[in-house]
């Protein structure tokens, strides 16, 4: 099925060890170990993931419906995905690599490849 409700992503998160969510009045931040690894924007209904630069390029080529360029910095591409155009699967590998290309070596290592489910 496609499309990904709010509280599904919130899941997500909340799996992944060291998560912690910041709200603000227009959107949450997530982070891990105190740097940012997403946000999430309720009024849209569209979540930005940090992911690898040639990641980003993929995915909004691939399917620029549901992903769009957010900004870049160094070596990552970070992307704007909208829920209603994606399912769970996917979006959890998603917040996966965001998470395991923020968090620490020993975090990353304690989780393994486990995606969140």
């Amino acid at each position: 099925m496609v499309g990904v409700r709010e509280l599904s992503l919130l899941k997500l998160l909340d799996q992944l060890p060291g998560v912690t969510r910041h709200e603000t009045t227009n959107y949450t931040s997530f982070k891990v170990q105190g740097r940012t690894f997403g946000y999430l924007w309720p009024r849209t209904q569209t979540v930005g993931l940090k992911q690898p630069l040639a990641e980003q390029l993929a995915l909004v080529a691939e399917r620029p419906d549901v992903f769009e360029v957010q900004f870049t910095a160094g070596q990552f591409g970070w992307v704007v995905v909208r829920l209603a155009g994606i399912d769970r699967r996917e979006l959890a590998e998603l917040t996966f690599e965001a998470w395991r290309l923020t968090a620490s070596p020993e975090l990353v290592e304690q989780r393994a490849d486990r995606l969140p489910r």
